[in-house]
């Protein structure tokens, strides 16, 4: 049996998170989707407060992941240990709060594995090898369908990734970088690609911020906390069609909508 997987790209801000109320159910149930993973790091534009969570689960996603803002808001390290369905990074020490990796069910009962990761490449090196994480992963499941959104800076250590889990995972995907790559694709011993999602809020904006606040910062204005851009906005994703028997990929697209 196939089940259709549908990654969300990192929802920036008030206006990514309304627009992902207003959008995500419609496109799960055109796209017929049987589980939704979206990434939430920055709905509160720099890291995710419980109340936040709790939106993009009432939006529609079954599986919140994070990244390298997940400890700015102090007040969701409780959440993090009583909710399974928010994983931070798996690479974090381990007295971090939180669950780095868990298995889960479809909406048809296939268990489905979800792993986070954080790159290391110009992000937090105090956190453990993300390749060597996901080996020790690997060896405590026996589940087919495994999922991972591994939250990288570096192209090159998103498709390296994508290459040595090939064949025994069923997808990679890349977050963080809020750009959509244009290379979603089935690698060659079956695990479903791409090296980033894209985004999910400001279609107008510099990785979700106000334009003229980042050129700001280039040119070297006082920093300050981002703001989110107004306007139309955007999400951006991935649909990896899987074999439930196999765990291997069938076909990886990218999504779009504006």
């Amino acid at each position: 049996m196939d089940i259709r997987v549908l990654a969300v790209g990192d929802v920036f801000g008030v206006p990514g998170l309304q627009f992902l109320k207003e959008r995500l159910k419609a496109l799960k149930s055109e796209y017929e989707i049987d589980f939704c993973v979206v990434n939430g790091e920055n709905a509160n534009v720099v890291g995710v407060t419980p109340k936040q969570a709790d939106e993009i689960f009432s939006a529609g996603a079954d599986v919140i992941t994070l990244g390298n803002h997940t400890w700015v808001r102090y007040e969701l390290q409780p959440y993090l240990e009583s909710h399974r369905r928010i994983l931070r990074p798996a690479n974090y020490a381990p007295q971090c709060p939180g669950y780095g990796w868990a298995e889960y069910k479809t909406r048809s009962g296939v268990p489905v594995v979800v792993a986070n990761v954080l790159g290391k490449f110009t992000l937090d090196t105090a956190t453990d090898n993300p390749f060597l994480t996901m080996d020790d992963i690997l060896s405590q499941t026996d589940c087919k369908v495994v999922l991972v959104d591994f939250h990288a800076e570096g192209s090159s250590e998103k498709r390296a990734m994508g290459f040595y889990l090939d064949g025994r995972v069923s997808a990679v995907w890349g977050t963080h970088t809020h750009v959509q790559t244009s290379d979603a694709e089935v690698l060659q011993d079956g695990t479903g690609y791409i090296t980033d999602l894209g985004m999910t809020g400001p279609a107008r904006s510099v990785l979700g911020v106000e334009p003229e606040q980042s050129i700001g910062r280039f040119l070297g204005d006082p920093p300050r906390r981002y703001d989110a851009a107004m306007g139309a906005c955007k999400l951006e994703g991935a649909i990896f069609v899987i074999d439930s028997e196999t765990g291997l990929c069938r076909s990886a697209e990218t999504l779009r909508i504006r």
